[in-house]
């Protein structure tokens, strides 16, 4: 049962787009849960998607009635960058505004609809919905990631992220400088209580460790370049650890690192490097991306002196 109070920041949102969101089913979908009765508010069973939410109120979702995730098809057009490849895995650089895998408002046009294509024998392995995916990258987040093409491989490399064995290094412009030129964020992460669509720092989260290294520091605007390394991997973990240590990762719009002294549409998080054990031939790999030009040109710039 998801169960939600609604915060001020979603006060006057339909029920069926609420649903939608904390669900991670579409519209239609989460129409049909209100509809059928799979939805309450303030405890009792609201039939209508299009009534409006007021701060304070609590829904609760049966997840029961949530359908099952959507086989994704093979799409040969979806654009897949791929820097390594062998018989049990798949090292894949993303481009910006790039889904790793349908969900909610993407059923098609995702990463795994274009690695289908290229390697049909990922249907079967990993989670239902998203075959292969050890781990993610958010639409905004460029960079390394690995698929599994066995079940063996996928099971391996699960295994290794929990160990901690799976290098995984991103690169982030920050807002400010940070005090300490290296060190630990440690502090558990869950959904915001005020604003559940977004994640927050809360006692009640889960475990999330990120090691950060302050590599340049800029004066004007006053920003910092920072490698970070995850040692877990929580939904929207740097940028919300960087956050909560005062220094939002530049162009986060959710995060509060969206300012007018740099432009960027995205966030300034790139995946830069990631390494590990190979999972049948047990070879250390490692692999590493350049920054895409709309980051590089704004590193050029603080450099240069073009921006400030």
């Amino acid at each position: 049962m998801i169960t939600e109070e609604i915060p001020p920041a979603l006060a006057g949102q339909r029920l069926d787009r609420v649903v939608s969101l904390l669900a991670d089913v579409t519209r239609s979908e989460a129409a049909a849960l209100v509809a059928d009765g799979f939805v309450l508010v303030d405890g009792e069973p609201s039939h209508v998607g299009k009534v409006r939410l007021a701060a304070g109120q609590r829904i609760a979702i049966d997840e029961t009635g949530v359908p099952g995730p959507v086989r994704p098809v093979a799409d040969a057009t979806v654009p897949c960058n791929v820097v390594f490849e062998d018989d049990h895995v798949v090292v894949v650089d993303k481009p910006v505004g790039q889904v790793v895998h349908p969900g909610a408002g993407n059923p098609t046009g995702t990463l795994v609809n274009g690695l289908l294509a290229r390697y049909p024998e990922l249907d079967g392995v990993g989670e239902d919905g998203r075959p292969g995916i050890v781990h993610r990258l958010d639409i905004g987040t460029t960079g390394l990631l690995v698929v599994a093409r066995t079940q063996q491989a996928y099971e391996s490399l699960v295994e290794a992220l929990s160990q901690r064995t799976v290098t995984r290094e991103y690169l982030a412009l920050v807002w400010g400088h940070p005090e300490a030129n290296q060190g630990v964020i440690d502090a558990p992460l869950g959904r915001d209580p005020r604003d559940p669509l977004k994640m927050a720092i809360v006692a009640s989260g889960r475990p999330a460790r990120t090691r950060f290294e302050v590599l340049e520091r800029f004066g004007r605007p006053k920003v910092a370049l920072v490698r970070c390394r995850l040692e877990t991997g929580r939904t929207h973990q740097i940028r919300v650890h960087l956050e909560g240590a005062g220094h939002p990762v530049v162009g986060d719009a959710t995060y509060g690192g969206s300012r007018s002294q740099i432009r960027l549409e995205r966030p300034f998080l790139h995946a830069a490097r990631l390494g590990f054990v190979h999972p049948a031939t047990g070879e250390a790999l490692e692999f590493e991306s350049l920054l895409p030009a709309d980051l590089q040109t704004i590193l050029d710039g603080l450099h240069s002196g073009e921006i400030g």
